[in-house]
């Protein structure tokens, strides 16, 4: 009876020496294991929830109602930078809308931006055509459509006021590239292949910084265009980067500029490596002016 209490006394001891012995092996393994432990770390860390906030939003310039298109994460209350969108010359539509809904995922205010007023979209490269040479005929228009835009953006309680800027596409290019040089308060403006025409920069007016994304096929910018743009620019010692994309025609960005372009006969198609590139620019422009 004695020699079996001893046993079972012996095998207790036993069993807590090796638990303690196991104890002492994991915890030595982790702290001589420095990425174990970040590892760990890492996986408690809560990953911030993106619960995107979509809605039509109703502005005024003057006397025309605009319909735009506002976005942003609703699972922060943090401020944030804001950034105005503007669309191609077919208006404020789907495309442009997903858009805004990239930069929200990123951590921005999106406003998709309606130049045109009562939301107005326009199917056809005539009616495109028309709504958009009413702006480029008028660059006081283009001033106070993006102004009130702005306006707009700088309203919700989430926009950094302080830190805004605006990109826009094909027409939507020249519309911002236009209202930074007439003076518009943005950190930075970006646009992809946009139309490089328009009026002449002023080195008392444009404050902000350029990004241009263009293609090095587009048939709608001669080079002529392209030289004027930058001799301007230079004039004045502006902050500009001028981007090419090899390969890239104008509409590079949308995944739609294909079919269109068969639909209307027009020298536009999608590129994927020049979409691609040219974001990841705009992502690293974005850190730096903000």
């Amino acid at each position: 009876m004695e020699s079996d209490l001893n046993i079972n006394e012996y095998m207790k001891r036993q069993t807590l020496l090796f638990t303690c012995l196991v104890a002492a092996v994991i915890g030595s393994a982790a702290c001589n294991n420095p990425s174990a432990s970040s590892e760990t770390a890492a996986d408690t860390t809560a990953v911030p929830e993106v619960k995107l906030k979509e809605e039509a939003v109703t502005y005024k310039d003057d006397t025309s109602t605009l319909i735009g298109y506002v976005v942003y994460n609703e699972a922060s209350d943090a401020k944030r930078p804001g950034v105005l969108v503007v669309p191609e010359w077919w208006g404020l539509n789907d495309y442009t809308k997903s858009r805004a809904r990239q930069l929200a995922e990123l951590g921005y205010v999106a406003l998709a931006v309606d130049m045109y007023g009562n939301g107005l979209q326009a199917p056809t490269p005539d009616e495109a055509g028309k709504a958009a040479g009413a702006f480029y005929n008028n660059p006081g228009l283009i001033k106070s459509r993006m102004a009130a835009a702005l306006a707009e953006l700088k309203s919700f309680s989430q926009t950094d006021t302080g830190r805004v800027a605006a990109i826009g596409y094909c027409f939507g290019g020249a519309m911002v590239l236009n209202a930074a040089k007439m003076g518009l308060p943005f950190n930075g403006v970006v646009s992809f292949h946009g139309s490089l025409a328009g009026v002449n920069p002023d080195k008392d007016l444009l404050k902000a910084k350029i990004l241009v994304c263009h293609g090095g096929d587009d048939k709608f910018v001669s080079a002529q265009e392209e030289a004027q743009f930058k001799k301007g620019l230079d004039s004045i010692g502006a902050d500009y980067t001028f981007k090419t994309y090899p390969g890239a025609t104008h509409a590079f960005t949308n995944p739609a500029a294909t079919e269109t372009g068969k639909k209307f006969n027009m020298p536009i198609t999608y590129n994927a490596a020049a979409d691609s590139a040219s974001w990841q620019d705009m992502r690293t422009f974005f850190a730096r002016i903000f």
